[in-house]
Formats: C-alpha cells, sequence, structure tokens
C-alpha cells in the first residue's frame, strides 16, 4: 500500500467519523416541509443554525405550499411554511385557528420579466395592464396601453404570448390576488388561487419552467419570485404602485409593503394581505410567506423538541431575518415582528408554555 493510499484512507475514516459524530450529537429532529419560494432562505437558515446548535437536526423538504399544510395536517412534520394563509377549510381540518400559531417569516415580491427583441432595459407595467395581458386583451408589444408607459422604447409590432406557472403554488396565489384588485374582469373570468384557468398562453412548472418558456418564446412576458430573478439575472419589469409610482422589487421596497401590515389584535393567526399597499417605494406585488405550527407542540416527541422548535422559530424571526436581505427576501418590518413575537410566546407543551425571549 503506497502512502498516498494510507492517507486517503485516513482521510476517508476521519470524514466519517466526523459526520457519525456530527449525527450522534444531534439528540433533537425537527422536520419541516411546505413552500417553494422561501425555501432558499430557510435552507440557509436551518444550515446557520444547527451551526450554533449541534445537538439540533432540521430537515426542510420545499414540497409546495399546499403539501406543508397537508403535512402539518396530518402530523407528519413539526411546523410548515405556505406562501397562502391556511383556508377555512385546512383550519377546520386541524380543529381550528386557536390550535395553530401561523406568522410572517419573510416578505416577497414576484416581478415580470419578458422577452422582447431588441429591448435589454426595464420596461414598466401597471395592474391593470398585467391583467388585460393575462386576459388578451393587450395581445401586441406595440399596443398603446404599453406604449403610453413607457414612451421611450421603441416597442416591435409582434404578438405578446403570456407564460404562466402550471403547478399550484404561492407564487400563483400572489400574483391572481394582487391582479383581482386592478381588475373586475380578470377577478371574474380568471380569480385568484394557487391554480387557476389561464385563458390561453403557455405554462411552465416553477420559476425554472416560466423562465424557460420566456427565455425560449420570442415576445412572451411570464411572472417569478423576486429573489429567483436577482439570482439569475434576469431583466424584469417596474411595475407602478397604489401611490402612482413605478417601483422597482428589492428587499427595502418588499419591506415597505409589508410595514403597513394589519393582523388584527390579539390572534396568533398573523396573516395579512400586503399587494397593493400605499407608500411611494412600496413594491405592489408583494407578499408575506409564513411558518406555521401547533400552538400545542403536543406533535413533538416530548418537551426538549418542543422547545428546541421554539427556539429556531423565534431564531429565524429575529438574528436570522439577517440573511434574508442576503437572498433577496425582505427582512419582517419591527412593527411585525412585534406581533410575531407575542404570537410564539404563546407555544407550549401539553399545556406548559415554552419559553422564547425571556
Amino acid at each position: 500500500m503506497t502512502p498516498k493510499l494510507k492517507r486517503l484512507i485516513v482521510l476517508c475514516l476521519l470524514s466519517g467519523g466526523a459526520i457519525s459524530t456530527n449525527i450522534a450529537l444531534a439528540r433533537t429532529r425537527l422536520q419541516g416541509a411546505g413552500a417553494t419560494f422561501p425555501a432558499p432562505l430557510y435552507k440557509r437558515l436551518v444550515v446557520v443554525y444547527q451551526g450554533l446548535h449541534p445537538d439540533v437536526l432540521i430537515d426542510y423538504q420545499s414540497i409546495g405550499s399546499g403539501g406543508g399544510i397537508k403535512a402539518i395536517t396530518d402530523q407528519t412534520v413539526h411546523f410548515c411554511a405556505s406562501d397562502a394563509p391556511m383556508g377555512k377549510k385546512e383550519l377546520a381540518a386541524v380543529g381550528g385557528g386557536e390550535n395553530i400559531v401561523e406568522f410572517p417569516a419573510c416578505a416577497g415580491g414576484i416581478v415580470p420579466i419578458f422577452n422582447v427583441p431588441g429591448i435589454t432595459a426595464s420596461l414598466k407595467f401597471s395592474g391593470e395592464l398585467l391583467a388585460g395581458i393575462y386576459l388578451g386583451n393587450v395581445s401586441q408589444w406595440n399596443d398603446p396601453a404599453i406604449a403610453n408607459l413607457n414612451p421611450e422604447v421603441a416597442l416591435p409590432d409582434l404578438v405578446i404570448t403570456p407564460v404562466w406557472r402550471t403547478d399550484g403554488s404561492g407564487t400563483n396565489f400572489i400574483f391572481t390576488s394582487y391582479l383581482t384588485t386592478q381588475s373586475e374582469n380578470f377577478a371574474y373570468n380568471v380569480g385568484m388561487g394557487k391554480q387557476v384557468q389561464w385563458p390561453f398562453g403557455q405554462g411552465g412548472k416553477g420559476n425554472e419552467g416560466v423562465t424557460a418558456v420566456v427565455q425560449q418564446t420570442s415576445g412572451s412576458i411570464g411572472y417569478v419570485e423576486q429573489s429567483y430573478a436577482d439570482h439569475n439575472q434576469l431583466v424584469s419589469g417596474v411595475v407602478r404602485n397604489k401611490n402612482g409610482r413605478f417601483s422597482r422589487a428589492t428587499a427595502e421596497s418588499v419591506s415597505q409593503a409589508g410595514a403597513r401590515a394589519n393582523f388584527g389584535a390579539g390572534s396568533t393567526l398573523l396573516t395579512a394581505e400586503i399587494w397593493n399597499q400605499p407608500g411611494d417605494e412600496a413594491y405592489p406585488i408583494a407578499s408575506f410567506t409564513y411558518l406555521i405550527a401547533y400552538k400545542d407542540l403536543r406533535n413533538l416527541p416530548d418537551a426538549e423538541a418542543a422547545q428546541q422548535l421554539a427556539e429556531f422559530l423565534w431564531w429565524a424571526t429575529h438574528d436570522g431575518q439577517r440573511y434574508a436581505t442576503e437572498l433577496g427576501y425582505a427582512p419582517l418590518a419591527p412593527t411585525v415582528r412585534q406581533k410575531v413575537e407575542a404570537a410564539l410566546k404563546t407555544l407550549n407543551y401539553r399545556g406548559t408554555r415554552l419559553h422564547v425571549g425571556d
């Protein structure tokens, strides 16, 4: 056996030993699942938190908002994530809203992307215009509805192909929810939801699928998550907000939209619509994404595991917020974080309050 081979074997054994040691240290294992929209942030939070707490092993599976809610309902996970708030039927399936803590973890924006030959800079859109495009009422790129918002751009006489998400997703929910506030015609003919029946165009699965169709189809327009567009350096449009200003989706402009959220008093269901909010810089196609857990964490194996989950959720909405900005999401505004703190302090294990933020 050569000295080089001996060193390689030793390194492999040491590496395996380190992996075994890390697994052995993990006395508590937490399982989460759900939304794909915030998945890059949650996966980063898990890695950082486990580095700080090697006795905790956390797994987050990005299976979609609907899958996450089903998993928490079936109690096959300890917490879940959803871009859309739990509906009445979903809350009834877990015994009512009083049994759940549902709160924002961050906020994000949905941006229009396009493929128009010769145009490599951003274009201006309004909610009414986007609704008109997806209804087929605005079908050419040189339509006056687009030209009037972009007088400095030479727009081609080219057919518009709308591209949409084929999968049920929080991105669909946010985009369609916003458009229903901008067009009664859209609200009546398409409506809002994680999955809707689009009048025409082409579909793609996930951000990747929509982007691929847009890039391959001349004259197309689609919508993707801001963090995905930024990470992949996609040219996206700016959108006119409620104050009449054209706003670009950034962590700051999305955070400004979230700062005005109205959650109501005393509830642990902290859900709010933040699309089309007032504010000069507020980005209009914005939404919170939510973390969800049982208020009584009896679905965890013991009190220690429940305490560990409570501490992770507290950290994620406090110190962990610094990673939201790094990844293109909007961190929670101080006013929102105060509401989250009150909700998290209601977490208990079989009636015994868990200690977070004390």
